[in-house]
């Protein structure tokens, strides 16, 4: 599997057996990336497309010095699952708005 960095469009391509697999897309935000969207052609899923795209992501936000803001459920929960990753986590503080 060969992921790679497309900055110019905000997202991470994996590519198997020489097709586009999956794409994880962010937002840049200062100092953090927010983490929007995940998605893993149904084609691939369960060869671990996902789980190779969060960690390039993230890895390379460490490399950046920045916190990531998960909105993608599958970043929130790959996060929970591997705790040598939750140090990059950003925990927003919890709306104080009222109605």
């Amino acid at each position: 599997m060969d992921v790679t960095h497309e900055p110019d469009h905000h997202r991470w391509v994996a590519h198997l057996d020489d097709r586009q697999a999956g794409v994880l897309e962010y937002i840049p935000a200062g100092h953090l990336v927010v983490m929007t969207h995940t998605e893993v052609d149904p084609v691939f899923e369960g060869r671990g497309v996902g789980g190779a795209l969060a960690r390039a992501a993230l890895d390379d936000a460490r490399a950046q010095g920045v916190l990531v803001l998960a909105l993608c459920p599958f970043v929130k929960a790959w996060i929970a699952r591997h705790p040598d990753y939750r140090d990059l986590d950003y925990q927003a503080p919890r709306s104080t708005a009222v109605d």
